[in-house]
């Protein structure tokens, strides 16, 4: 199985807390203006990528956790399900994503695929990006519409949970 990614960001800090590997993906029918990566709308942007040879690559580095971004991973869901898949079963990391779909559009749309995926991570931050919200104060995020899903604690609860953290820039 193969993802279309644009890029790999090691050790970056400004997609989720501490150190994380961020995966930008290729494709995003979103196209929010004001987007910061409009070179990735495109469903074939970037190259292909081999699920397992990401995955030896993100799980060979012990001190930093994963994002997924891009573009939109819900849009290859099936292969970033798969990806964050092997991370769980072979390592503690966390994972995060970033979507431009809300958590409840997700949930009504009801995709095996997606459904899949959001069960494999551990934040969310979803909703469009929304140039009139948007605010360079906010942690791992660009507009104030968008939030940080804290998914096992949303999935147990049956209501959205919002991920906390004493975390501070």
């Amino acid at each position: 199985m193969t993802l279309r990614i644009l890029d790999i960001i090691e050790e970056t800090t400004v997609d989720g807390p501490g150190f994380r590997n961020s995966v930008y993906c290729a494709g995003c029918h979103h196209h929010c203006p004001g987007c910061h990566n409009p070179d990735s709308w495109p469903m074939t942007a970037g190259r292909e990528v081999e699920v397992c040879e990401l995955a030896r690559m993100l799980l060979s580095d012990p001190y930093s956790d994963v994002t997924f971004s891009g573009g939109d991973p819900f849009f290859q869901a099936e292969a970033f399900a798969e990806l964050a898949s092997l991370i769980k079963q072979q390592s503690h990391k966390t994972i995060w994503a970033y979507t431009g779909f809300t958590y409840e559009a997700l949930i009504r749309e009801a995709n095996p695929a997606r459904l899949r995926l959001l069960s494999l991570i551990d934040v969310l931050v979803d909703g469009p990006f929304i140039m009139a919200q948007r605010n360079e104060d906010l942690l791992f995020r660009g507009s104030s519409n968008q939030r940080l899903i804290d998914i096992k604690a949303t999935q147990e609860s049956g209501e959205v949970k919002l991920w906390e953290s004493d975390f501070v820039l």
